[in-house]
């Protein structure tokens, strides 16, 4: 690891610990997260972690750029990997089906797992959540098998539903709400993630492990699912 403070605004840094994506780097990033959150105190405006560094946006009004530097400075000193366990695992219901998935078949074909073995692959893993982005309550999280990764649609739709579970890259990710996008679906989920009610407003943050449950088409419907099968917007 070799940390580099970058400018990115009048009032914001970017701590860039890694330049690799790599699943056991979120325990440095967790630690630094809340190594800064102590050094910069009621300064902190915004602190926002992604795959390999950490948004620090300060109050211009409290601190000026040295001081600034300098807090994020005292925040790596004898850094440690976060290792005290306390990243919540969330077990995320889905069902796995071709009429909310349209590229489930095709990805089954492409593999060579067959529809049944994408499902099987697919939620056999432990997913790490990355970022949040790109929508309210939007993780992006991995990283899928390389047997399963999948490059972005060439033409992105016009609406996704609410709930459609997609692959991109390695990369795998829930739509929270209505929204156009380019990942390949292969099955949705009931699950509500995005609540105001919430702290933060999404059901998971950044270093949460998430793991996919499938569900049959009964289940889905009991847990309040959508099963209105996808139709491409006009």
């Amino acid at each position: 690891m070799k940390p580099r403070i970058e400018v990115v605004g009048i009032d914001c840094l970017m701590l860039r610990l890694f330049d690799e994506i790599d699943e056991t780097h979120m325990p440095w990033l967790l630690a630094a997260a809340r190594r800064l959150r102590e050094v910069f105190g009621g300064a902190l405006l915004d602190l926002v972690p992604s795959y390999t560094t950490l948004l620090v946006h300060y109050d211009l009004s409290q601190l000026v750029d040295d001081q600034a530097h300098q807090r994020v400075t005292e925040a790596l000193h004898d850094l440690q990997p976060d290792t005290d366990g306390q990243s919540r695992e969330l077990n995320i219901p889905v069902w796995y089906d071709p009429s909310v998935g349209p590229e489930l078949e095709a990805l089954g074909r492409r593999s060579g797992l067959g529809t049944a073995g994408v499902i099987e692959r697919h939620s056999a893993r432990i997913y790490q959540v990355f970022a949040l982005g790109f929508a309210p309550g939007f993780a992006f999280m991995g990283l899928v098998e390389e047997c399963l990764a999948s490059p972005r649609l060439q033409t992105p739709r016009k609406r996704v539903p609410a709930g459609s579970l997609g692959i991109a890259d390695r990369q795998t990710a829930i739509y929270p709400l209505v929204s156009p996008g380019g990942w390949n679906l292969i099955g949705r989920s009931p699950t509500r993630l995005f609540d105001r009610q919430l702290d933060g407003y999404s059901i998971w943050q950044p270093g949460d492990r998430v793991c996919f449950q499938p569900v049959d088409r009964v289940e889905f419907l009991r847990l309040g699912g959508d099963d209105t099968p996808y139709e491409e917007a006009p």
